[in-house]
């Protein structure tokens, strides 16, 4: 069973969300505050942390640089009523993974978190798999039976980030700000070469099917 932690000053969301997330099949703990939590991770092991920004004692933002800063890997959900984009900004500089502003659909909040575990896993194993087809990070390789397909970085990690995720779509920005970097001087025109490259090395793996989102971005389809 996964355990996540919520730190979350507001006393009676914390006990919505823990609820939700027991239904959901989660063991949770509570805590008010960014030290609270710090303190609970020393006792015990989680999967996946869940912070409010705005805390007393200290705040989400800090929480999450301290726990970076000690190589900490566990995937941070922010939930907040923080809607500046400078917040959001500086929850993922400083690693957050994802971000929700208040009031949140705690239906949606139970997909996300089962994303951020599920993405969390597979970059833990470091591979993907999909239908027949796995692709195996330490290699960069794409495999299915006896046949074996070694790509370049840039083109596997475009393709490992597309396929975590199946059905998800990606937008040009995203995937340059991912795979180049943010001050890259490459532009969006980068990516679309780079998915022409890959569809034509894929032919021969049809579990493999990134598929164009008119205006938007790439997605990788889910195997059927």
């Amino acid at each position: 069973m996964f355990r996540i932690l919520i730190a979350e000053d507001d006393a009676a969301l914390r006990a919505l969300f823990t609820r939700v997330l027991v239904k959901n099949g989660y063991a949770v703990t509570g805590v008010d505050d960014g030290a609270a939590a710090l303190a609970a991770m020393d006792e015990a092991a989680y999967d996946l942390l869940i912070t409010d920004l705005m805390m007393p004692v200290m705040d989400g933002v800090t929480l999450i640089r301290e726990l970076r800063e000690a190589d900490m890997a566990i995937p941070v959900l922010v939930v907040t009523a923080k809607d500046a984009f400078e917040d959001m900004s500086r929850s993922f500089t400083f690693g957050a993974d994802d971000y929700m502003v208040k009031p949140v659909n705690v239906n949606e909040l139970a997909l996300r978190v089962a994303a951020l575990l599920r993405r969390a896993k597979i970059i833990s194993e470091r591979r993907v798999t999909l239908g027949a087809a796995v692709i195996e990070y330490d290699s960069f390789t794409v495999s299915c039976g006896k046949k074996r397909l070694e790509l370049p970085p840039k083109e596997f990690q475009l393709l490992f980030k597309l396929a975590s995720s199946p059905g998800r779509i990606f937008t040009k920005q995203q995937l340059m700000d991912e795979i180049w970097g943010y001050d890259t001087a490459t532009d969006a025109h980068t990516v679309e070469v780079h998915v022409g490259r890959l569809r034509e090395r894929l032919a021969d793996f049809p579990d493999i099917r990134i598929g164009t989102v008119r205006g938007v971005g790439y997605k990788v389809e889910k195997p059927l």
